[in-house]
């Protein structure tokens, strides 16, 4: 379970809240979109130079162990636009982003899915060089 605050860059925060704010001016209104914004609404923020290195931001590459299966993953958290999966790019939008962004490694984080619950634990972070970088805004919507 998520039992403190998560780290966010101001980056990354002011990108998501567009995407969260496009998102309903455009009609979605989704679950996904509320558990980011409540995601957002209990982070700390601070400047993308200041996040530390094992911190799951956007464009980050993150392996986890699922707890249940020993199965270990790795997938990138991207923007909607970029999600992919047969690329392991995964949406912050998909249950399984949200859940992961602005934990650390060595975090274990608990959602519920259709079939029950998973337990993950994240066993390695690798954050991209600019993590203050825009994304393209066609990335966004």
């Amino acid at each position: 379970m998520r039992k403190h605050n998560i780290i966010i860059s101001l980056a990354d925060h002011d990108q998501l809240q567009r995407l969260i704010d496009s998102a309903r001016i455009g009609g979605c209104e989704t679950a996904n979109l509320e558990s980011l914004e409540r995601e957002l609404a209990r982070a700390t923020i601070v400047d993308a130079a200041d996040v530390p290195r094992n911190v799951v931001t956007m464009s980050s590459t993150v392996w986890f162990r699922d707890l249940d299966s020993e199965e270990i993953e790795r997938y990138t958290l991207v923007f909607p636009r970029e999600a992919d999966l047969d690329r392991n790019r995964i949406s912050v939008l998909a249950p399984i982003g949200t859940a992961l962004l602005g934990y650390r490694q060595r975090d274990i984080i608990e959602w519920e899915v259709p079939s029950g619950s998973r337990r993950l634990e994240i066993t390695k972070v690798d954050q991209p060089r600019m993590a203050s970088k825009p994304p393209p805004a066609e990335a966004l919507a």
